[in-house]
């Protein structure tokens, strides 16, 4: 979900940077906006924003706001910008803290608590902070290992399809995964190892997968797009590792993306390898424009952004009234039972829990 994540598949489409999406005039009540524009809200969030223009100048046309995109890089890397400068925010909202994180954005008092209007229609399983409301459900997505089938086809191998699969020697070399420290997709597939082999078991685990030949890189784009022998960068690149973390839903991006489009997708996701990320928007304390903050967290659940969510940040939407597009189904892996880890466990051992794999994998 940061994806971030989230959230990170749409890397291979999206342009980084600063977007402003513009759309008609409309009535938007108190428009004090941002950076001199009484008309603008900031969206701060990690590189794998991206709506479609037509949802986004919808949101223009009902509130009267030009939506500002201000991408900082990966989840982490965007979280800690926030934390740097809480009080006197570079945005109005900001997007992409996962569950892996939420603790430290909570903890350093980054958002002010808005308890966004459609709110009843969110999953209940998605509102961890259902007391305060400091931040709002957006999406969910399952960090999973995805495998190049060509590879696994030509050497007459079943592809794995959990962890402990993983510490075969049938696949030993074959893993790339991404720094747990430095990325969101990385933190998460560790945590998928401590809620399947406990806290003190996971670093066993860690021990024999290094064993085995993982190799760790700093970030998702690196690992998927330049290891990872089954996406069509890695293809281009003549990457080696037919063994990637990625997510359930990069599947269709490489059907969607392809040209022309494959009847069937080339890479598959070993379903019982899978993490459930759930990805949240907040607004900042110290905002600029907070009623335009609060229009844009409104729009964020309503179904039109969430329905336009799955093709353009390859993410489940949370609403329950939101429908997924037929590639997104067709294409993508269904997790029906995703690890997870308790909220306040993150919180209590996210960094120490970091600390030891690092100390264990990346000595």
């Amino acid at each position: 979900m940061n994806t971030t994540t989230k959230y990170a598949a749409t890397a291979l489409a999206a342009a980084l940077g600063v977007t402003v999406l513009a759309g008609c005039g409309g009535s938007g009540g108190d428009a004090s906006g941002s950076e001199g524009s009484e008309k603008t809200v900031t969206l701060v969030s990690h590189d794998s924003f991206n709506a479609s223009d037509a949802v986004l100048k919808a949101f223009t046309k009902e509130t009267g706001y030009k939506v500002k995109v201000l991408k900082s890089g990966d989840a982490g890397a965007a979280l800690n910008q926030e934390i740097l400068t809480k009080g006197s925010p570079r945005g109005d909202v900001f997007f992409g803290v996962d569950n892996t994180l939420l603790s430290r954005a909570l903890d350093n008092g980054l958002f002010t608590p808005y308890e966004a209007e459609g709110l009843d229609r969110v999953a209940s399983g998605a509102q961890l902070d259902s007391a305060e409301h400091r931040v709002t459900p957006v999406d969910t997505g399952d960090v999973c290992v995805n495998y190049d089938k060509k590879y696994f086809a030509d050497k007459k191998l079943d592809p794995p399809q959990s962890f402990d699969d993983l510490l075969k020697p049938a696949y030993k070399n074959l893993l790339v995964t991404e720094n747990a420290a430095t990325s969101s997709p990385g933190l998460g597939f560790l945590l998928g190892t401590v809620a399947a082999y406990g806290e003190t078991g996971f670093e066993d685990y860690w021990k024999k997968l290094k064993d085995n030949g993982v190799k760790v890189v700093d970030g998702w784009e690196q690992a998927y797009n330049e290891e990872f022998s089954g996406s069509a960068g890695g293809r281009k690149s003549k990457a080696d590792r037919p063994l990637v973390v990625s997510y359930a839903s990069s599947p269709p991006v490489e059907v969607l993306y392809a040209e022309p489009q494959p009847a069937e997708a080339p890479t598959g996701v070993a379903t019982g390898t899978c993490f459930r990320q759930i990805e949240f928007a907040g607004l900042l304390n110290g905002a600029k424009n907070e009623a335009g903050g609060k229009a844009l967290l409104d729009f964020l659940i309503s179904k039109r952004f969430q329905e336009d969510m799955p093709l353009n940040m390859f993410v489940n939407p949370v609403a329950k009234d939101a429908e997924l597009p037929e590639l997104f189904t067709k294409f993508g892996a269904t997790v029906d039972a995703p690890a997870t880890v308790a909220p306040e466990k993150i919180a209590e051992n996210r960094e120490q829990w970091v600390q030891s794999w690092s100390s264990l994998v990346v000595k």
